[in-house]
């Protein structure tokens, strides 16, 4: 059996044995997956943790978890304090690029080496974020990068980490934080994320202003970048733009024609 059947059959065994028809909420502890691994005489896998990541993230989950959802409703996993999980129900929002919005083309200023060296896709999402001034552009605040990989306990939550962050100020002065997570591969955006980072924002930068960022892959080297605020229906996606990063005389007059008719935010 795969590793990510495994994963499937075990967080089956898990919700099925607590969920009741009605529920909106199902929770459960790392030890359960310990429990039903072993009930389901399947090997335990070695990191805990990425059973929970690989499910939120990377791979659905079971069709008979899903098939309980509300109609325009899933399921996601949220953490809820120290090795504690909660399956909630939220609106079906997936969080993927808009295919058919408009690219601007950006001159790349990423240093070759560093271009050459980035060890993952991911590191190098955001080292091109990062070198391009992405985030600046993107949010129209002179940003500046504070700390990777930043991994923190947050209270109702546990254990969390945000790929990025940015301090940013204004020219009115005003400061903001920018925490931003980076997706690459079959890794997809999950709302999940963007609630910790908020979380964390409030906990670590409660005199900020926080704005929640994401920047994806798409195909032919494009970044989709996206800005998250909180309304009625809980987290959703503020705005989005697509940057492609190409050699400062690929920027043409037609292009920089175009960008001067596009209405302004």
């Amino acid at each position: 059996m795969s590793l990510q059947n495994v994963y499937s059959a075990i967080i089956e065994k898990i919700f099925r044995s607590k969920f009741k028809a009605g529920m909106r909420e199902v929770e459960f502890e790392r030890e359960d997956i310990v429990k039903f691994a072993s009930k389901l005489d399947l090997k335990l896998p070695k990191n805990l943790g990425d059973l929970v990541y690989s499910l939120r993230y990377r791979t659905p989950l079971p069709q008979s978890i899903k098939s309980t959802a509300g109609q325009g409703e899933v399921w996601i996993i949220r953490p809820a304090g120290r090795a504690k999980y909660r399956f909630a129900l939220v609106p079906d929002r997936p969080l993927v690029p808009n295919e058919s919005m408009t690219t601007t083309k950006v001159p790349d200023s990423t240093p070759g080496v560093i271009a050459k060296y980035a060890l993952s896709d991911e590191q190098a999402l955001l080292a091109k974020v990062r070198y391009n001034r992405l985030v600046d552009i993107f949010s129209g605040v002179t940003c500046y990068s504070l700390q990777n990989h930043l991994r923190t306990t947050v209270s109702g939550m546990g254990q969390v980490e945000t790929d990025e962050l940015y301090i940013g100020v204004d020219k009115k002065g005003m400061h903001y934080v920018f925490p931003v997570q980076a997706k690459t591969g079959r890794d997809k955006l999950n709302i999940v994320q963007i609630e910790q980072d908020m979380a964390v924002c409030a906990h670590k930068f409660p005199s900020l202003i926080c704005r929640p960022l994401a920047a994806q892959f798409m195909q032919d080297d494009v970044i989709a970048l996206f800005e998250f605020e909180e309304g009625e229906k809980g987290v959703g996606v503020a705005s989005e733009r697509h940057y492609k990063l190409v050699p400062p005389e690929e920027v043409t007059e037609s292009d920089l024609n175009a960008y001067r008719m596009r209405t302004s935010e």
